[in-house]
C-alpha cells in the first residue's frame, strides 16, 4: 500500500499528507454550501498548484450546486484539466 501512496506522489506532485487532509475534510462538507465548495476549490488548486480563474471556478460552483454533481478527485481533476479548451 506505501508504494501506491509514492506512486500517486510521484506522477501527481502532491503528497499523500495533503490529499488525506483533503480527503478528510470533503467528508463533512456541505456541497450545496457556495461558500464551502469555493473554499474547496481554492484548496484543490493550491495543492495541485494549478491557479484557478474566476471564470473557472464560477463554472465549477455551479456545475456542483446547481447541477448537482458530485464532487470527487476525477471531477476536479476533469475541471482542471479542461481549463486549457
Amino acid at each position: 500500500m506505501d508504494s501506491f501512496f509514492k506512486n500517486i506522489e510521484k506522477k501527481t506532485g502532491v503528497s499523500m499528507k495533503d490529499i488525506l487532509e483533503l480527503a478528510n475534510s470533503l467528508q463533512h462538507a456541505n456541497f450545496k454550501d457556495e461558500n464551502t465548495v469555493r473554499a474547496v476549490i481554492k484548496r484543490v488548486s493550491q495543492i495541485a498548484n494549478k491557479p484557478v480563474s474566476q471564470e473557472l471556478e464560477d463554472t465549477i460552483v455551479q456545475s456542483i450546486i446547481k447541477d448537482g454533481k458530485s464532487l470527487d478527485f476525477n471531477t476536479i481533476s476533469n475541471m482542471l484539466n479542461n481549463k486549457k479548451k
